[in-house]
């Protein structure tokens, strides 16, 4: 079977760009067991609770949730088992740095598959206060207003 091109997205952190600042981001391989890629490849994974740490020089993704595979066998996997993640040493060690300041976290983004291999997006994010929450919120209310208010005079422009 042909090698998969192209990018396949499949989990989205959604609640992480609504919960943090987002800053450098970064991507990353995944060390997955068969199992887990098969579960990956049928659109399974779940990043809600999920985050990064460095811990002896490694990053880890911990709490992602890839459930079982339905098919798999007593060779299936753990379902929020840590996963190693597959960077640079000049990229951990900046990320090492960034994390060291404080109130700065590492958030997983995206899981996906870029030309068949599995990749995480994590990004180095700062917590957002309640007020910036309120701020996001009604700029995004902003822009589906004007966009609604062009569409409709687009529409009777004609």
């Amino acid at each position: 079977m042909p090698r998969e091109k192209g990018r396949k997205l499949i989990a989205q952190n959604k609640k992480a760009l609504h919960e943090y600042h987002i800053g450098t981001t970064y991507e990353a391989g995944l060390v997955l067991t068969g199992t887990e890629v098969k579960s990956l490849r049928n659109g399974r994974c779940s990043l809600v609770d999920a985050f990064a740490t460095v811990d002896d020089g490694e990053v880890w993704l911990r709490q992602a949730n890839i459930p079982e595979y339905a098919f798999g066998t007593w060779t299936n996997h753990a379902a929020k088992r840590n996963r190693k993640l597959l960077l640079h040493r000049r990229e951990i060690d900046k990320i090492e740095r960034e994390i060291s300041n404080s109130g700065r976290t590492l958030v997983p983004l995206k899981v996906y598959f870029n030309d068949g291999y599995a990749k995480v997006e994590i990004a180095v994010a700062t917590g957002k206060k309640d007020w910036d929450k309120r701020d996001t919120i009604r700029e995004r209310d902003l822009n589906r207003d004007m966009q609604r208010d062009l569409a409709e005079r687009q529409r009777r422009g004609r």
